[in-house]
């Protein structure tokens, strides 16, 4: 009979995770092999980006994005009769929802600012306006009412309007662009635009300046939106800065003997054994608990540490020659999403096994876009039950390849 020894050591990039049980193989070789999770998921500072449409005087466009809790829209639009002048929020963005998770809807109120984009002299603003005009090397600053050259301008707000709509299910929002010029002295048509919405990490934005900086200069990109109404360069340079990454939230190690993997079963629903925890929550107590009182599993390990991209969790355990190993870890931007093996991995063969890892759907909470949904439990959200089969998570979302989310390997 063997007893396991918990190593009390602290391993750069992770910790040893927690014994939950004793280990008894009646007189088999006990080896202590090592097993290590990498978040490999790369950091982008907008979760979704895209174009809205032109919008003449009295006309509205619409644009649809999902976010969640402490998120924010930037968005921007040439103002057409104008040398290189836009319309932009106040960084970081517009405030999607207040401290309590409840989104913001209707008109919102002092949206966006009329911003100077600074390389170009401002003429009087008008249909009759010259392009390019003359150049200057200025940085992005508010008109409040009078511009340098003395030209007026009455309120943004008086000029573009803002309205949020919501569909809580989906956590998705229609943002509506009303121009309302018409009429006023500074009557203009609004060029194509682009819109973001900042990821977070940690309760906190990646970016809290995304377009621009007052009292900078201005970027290459949003220099042709604002002097020219090109959308393209800006919306390009967004949308390599836009993508899915995760943290992963409570790691599991189970050691067992059987065919049967004792963390699930594909296309069957989930049995309650503590699998909803581990995947909504990164809580895996439940789950391990429940686990060692199967008489196939030997030894189970549990953390619930958060590993965050570019970081990495370790954990020593203990098999013998015929044991098998499995895993889980919630991928921490979803809803119910946790990784873990697929094949029947034995406990002593190292290796890289992250081309055997799979991403599943435990089936126990309505799916949302990941990393902007208003149920996630990242964002304080309250999860909107199903029961569905556990499956592996198709391509609804565009979510990177499974081997730029995490990397798993046994030495």
């Amino acid at each position: 009979m063997f007893t396991l020894a918990l190593l009390p050591l602290l391993f750069a990039g992770g910790v040893l995770f927690t014994s939950c049980d004793d280990d008894d193989n009646d007189g088999w070789m006990i080896y202590s092999p090592c097993i290590t999770f990498k978040n490999v998921s790369e950091v982008e500072p907008f979760i979704q980006s895209g174009i809205f449409g032109s919008v003449a005087p009295g006309a509205s466009t619409s644009f649809t994005f999902h976010a969640a809790k402490g998120q924010r829209l930037m968005l921007a639009a040439m103002y057409s009769y104008s040398n290189d002048l836009f319309f932009a929020p106040e960084n970081p963005g517009i405030e999607l929802f207040d401290n309590a998770g409840v989104p913001r809807t209707g008109v919102v109120a002092d949206a966006v600012a009329l911003w100077d984009n600074g390389t170009r002299q401002n003429e009087a603003p008008g249909a009759e306006i010259l392009h390019p005009g003359a150049a200057q090397s200025g940085t992005v600053s508010r008109i409040e009412g009078i511009d340098e050259q003395g030209n007026s301008y009455v309120k943004a707000s008086e000029l573009m309007e803002v309205s949020l709509s919501f569909a809580p299910e989906q956590s998705l929002f229609t943002c509506t662009i009303r121009n309302l010029s018409a009429g006023t002295a500074n009557e203009t048509p609004f060029s194509s635009g682009v819109y973001a919405i900042s990821n977070v990490l940690q309760d906190k934005l990646v970016e809290e300046t995304p377009l621009f900086t007052r009292g900078e200069a201005s970027s290459a990109p949003l220099t042709a939106l604002a002097e020219s109404g090109n959308v393209l360069p800006l919306a390009e340079w967004l949308e390599e800065q836009t993508g899915i990454f995760t943290t992963l939230n409570g790691a599991l190690v189970v050691i067992y003997d059987g065919d049967q993997n004792p963390i699930y079963t594909l296309g069957s629903i989930d049995e309650g054994r503590g699998l909803a925890s581990l995947a909504q929550k990164g809580d895996p107590k439940a789950l391990a608990d429940a686990l060692r009182r199967l008489s196939s599993v030997r030894n189970v390990y549990y953390t619930s540490d958060v590993v965050l991209p570019g970081k990495s969790v370790e954990c020593y355990y203990s098999a013998a020659p015929g044991d098998r190993i499995t895993y889980a870890l919630m991928f921490g931007y979803s809803n119910d999403w946790f990784f873990t093996s697929g094949p029947k991995l034995w406990a002593l063969e190292g290796g890289d096994l992250t081309d055997q890892t799979l991403l599943l759907d435990a089936g126990v909470a309505v799916s949302q876009y990941p990393g902007a949904g208003n149920a996630q439990w990242l964002f304080d959200g309250t999860p909107i039950p199903e029961k569905q089969p556990i499956m592996q998570v198709g391509s609804t979302y565009p979510l990177p390849d499974l081997d730029e989310l995490i990397e798993v390997i046994i030495r």
